[in-house]
């Protein structure tokens, strides 16, 4: 099961690797679009767009739901939970680096 949640964890990092991608991410955090409205100022073409939001999709880190022949696409906040455990796993590291870099630049001073 480890190895399943490591692939998992590798698959939406890697989604959010690429640039393109990343850049529709923040665009969905200000609320739901359609993809015509995620293209604008991109300069990407329409089987592009899609292609993206299907990487998206897969790791979970976007929904869409379908408004007449439309389809709205937004952040998908359960998807982000593989984030937050990524993080909370390295989270108990920060006070002691925190703590030791505070030490050396008071030693810095001295």
């Amino acid at each position: 099961m480890t190895y399943v949640l490591r692939m998992i964890d590798a698959n939406v990092f890697k989604a959010l690797g690429d640039p393109t991608r990343l850049q529709i991410f923040e665009k969905l955090t200000a609320g739901a679009k359609n993809a015509t409205a995620l293209r604008e100022g991109m300069g990407i073409s329409q089987p592009a767009m899609s292609q993206h939001l299907a990487v998206l999709r897969e790791v979970k880190l976007i929904r869409q739901e379908k408004l007449g022949r439309f389809v709205q696409y937004e952040v998908n906040p359960e998807g982000l939970i593989i984030v937050l455990e990524w993080l909370a796993k390295y989270r108990a590291y920060w006070p002691e680096r925190i703590s030791d870099l505070e030490e050396l630049l008071k030693d810095m001073d001295e």
